[in-house]
């Protein structure tokens, strides 16, 4: 019974050590305004290059295109060393300068499609029909930084 009474005094120790270990947004740190978005996908054995192939002429020429408009900060493509592990081998990745940018807006929207083009938009359409044969989207995510202070 005394076992039990120090396990359950050491159990209590701990939780309240955790209580009063807890930090404050803006106090104890801050949250980014920066969102990142990522997208894991888990690409088929041998079928890597036929996929990059595929998001060259369409999420890579579209982020290009929403880039050079100020539409986002940035975006990038992560391969994982060792494709066969874990439950993605790739990582699509796309900054934004804040949440504001992720709202819709018609007018970058227009001024998107207007330099994308109608052709350039059905091509697009066409091969991402294709990326269910080669690949599974495994996770999204929205991201910010947070900094300890």
């Amino acid at each position: 019974m005394k076992t039990l009474n120090v396990i359950a005094g050491i159990g209590l120790l701990v939780l309240s050590a955790q209580a009063s270990a807890q930090v404050e947004v803006y106090k104890d740190y801050d949250i980014s305004e920066q969102v990142t978005l990522v997208t894991t996908v888990k690409v088929d054995a041998n079928m890597l290059d036929y996929y990059l192939e595929g998001l060259r002429d369409t999420w890579v020429a579209a982020n290009r295109l929403a880039k050079s408009l100020g539409h986002l900060e940035d975006f990038h493509i992560y391969s994982s060393e060792l494709p066969q592990s874990g439950d993605f081998n790739l990582m699509l990745v796309v900054t934004f300068k804040s949440g504001m940018d992720l709202e819709p807006s018609k007018k970058r929207y227009e001024e998107f499609m207007k330099k994308w083009g109608e052709e350039r938009n059905k091509n697009s359409r066409k091969i991402a029909k294709t990326y269910p044969d080669v690949r599974q989207i495994t996770g999204d995510y929205r991201l910010r930084e947070i900094m300890l202070k």
